[in-house]
């Protein structure tokens, strides 16, 4: 047994989760590990190869593809996202956050291609789930924490989205995850193909992330492992399985959470990364995608999801040391359904685990840290 099995193990024997795949790339030296079952209580052994729902850690590789078009030429940063999305051309904007979704001004500007790439486009969650100009995303057109996919096709849900008004002005704040969604749909309509399509093209194929799609394929199903809400007390909740929703293609392709994966696709996502690009991104744009783009004051806003670190495209990225993992320039992200992902430029290092059990909330649980403290330590 290895170091890395034998924390795993440990807690599954403490109940932190049933099983989980583990995945540490120091430099091309890869340790993986798997430990325990597929389920609460159950006998089905995980496997290294296990397919999970990657829920937010969706995000990085979102945002890479919007970062692909703009190293064609297809995108700026600085253009209107209105160019592509028409329907987003004329934003209002609640007069304050605590406003009704009545009580609207115009936008002070255009929403901007970067905008939606740092997560700053006006829609998304903030640190109040029950401000009033909130609830329309969680209703219709927000696909959010693996939960149960949008039934609209992408240009419902623009216009969906085109009738709920942003919380913040286009740059103001950082806001979680509509602006994942966003990046996705303008990815499918500035290249002129689905999202799905185009991600497999520019990215899964080039880097052989042969299990990572938005579905998974009948022969592979027996891979995929259950998936279970965790609530506050620790309780879980069987939410979905092998026939569930991920065994057909989405009607919505959700940028922000919808992908099905590996540790070892993400990794080779992740070695990509640190490689600066590699046949999938120009180095400028790695640059970009790992550099953080919020203000002092948009971070501290925004720290019940950040934790006190920035944000980059599609992921944080650290900015002080506050554990033995926050290694400044480290970039990835967590998702609801018990993933996470990063990558370290500083100590050349991947880090992946990938747990069946949901998150009960936004801040990292005790394990999650051990398993970083032992990939920065070991």
């Amino acid at each position: 047994m290895n170091d890395l099995t034998a924390l795993l193990e440990k807690h599954v024997a403490e109940g932190a989760f049933p099983g989980a795949v583990a995945l540490v790339d120091r430099s091309g030296e890869v340790e993986i590990a798997a430990a325990g079952t597929t389920e609460p209580d159950g006998t089905t052994p995980m496997q290294a190869d296990a397919l999970f729902r990657l829920s937010s850690v969706t995000k990085p590789v979102t945002a890479a593809a919007v970062l692909a078009l703009i190293d064609d030429g297809v995108l700026t940063p600085d253009a209107p996202i209105a160019r592509w999305l028409p329907e987003l051309a004329s934003p209002k904007v609640v007069r304050t956050p605590a406003s009704g979704p009545d009580d609207v001004v115009p936008a002070d500007r255009p929403i901007t291609v970067e905008d939606v790439l740092s997560s700053r486009s006006g829609w998304g969650f903030g640190a109040d789930f029950t401000a009033p100009a909130v609830q329309p995303l969680f209703a219709d057109v927000a696909v959010y924490n693996g939960g149960p996919r949008s039934p609209l096709d992408p240009d419902e849900w623009v216009a969906a989205l085109a009738d709920v008004p942003l919380l913040r002005q286009p740059g103001e704040a950082f806001l979680y995850n509509a602006s994942s969604d966003l990046q996705g749909v303008l990815v499918a309509r500035a290249a002129g193909r689905g999202l799905p399509e185009f991600l497999a093209e520019r990215i899964f194929e080039p880097l052989g992330m042969k299990d990572t799609a938005f579905a998974v394929p009948a022969a592979r199903r027996h891979r995929l492992t259950p998936y279970y809400l965790t609530a506050p007390d620790g309780t879980r909740t069987f939410a979905d399985g092998a026939d569930g929703a991920w065994s057909t293609p989405p009607a919505f392709a959700s940028g922000a959470g919808g992908l099905v994966s590996t540790a070892a696709d993400w990794r080779a996502f992740g070695r990509m990364l640190l490689a600066g690009g590699g046949t999938v991104l120009s180095p400028e744009s790695v640059r970009l995608m790992t550099t953080d783009h919020l203000t002092a004051d948009q971070r501290a806003e925004a720290d019940l999801f950040l934790q006190g670190q920035g944000w980059g495209y599609g992921g944080s990225v650290d900015v002080t040391s506050v554990e033995p993992w926050n290694t400044p320039g480290r970039y990835g992200w967590v998702g609801g359904t018990g993933t996470a992902a990063y990558v370290d430029p500083t100590t050349d290092t991947v880090t992946v685990l990938f747990t069946p059990c949901g998150l009960s909330g936004p801040a990292f649980p005790g394990w999650l840290g051990d398993f970083w403290t032992y990939a920065a330590t070991v």
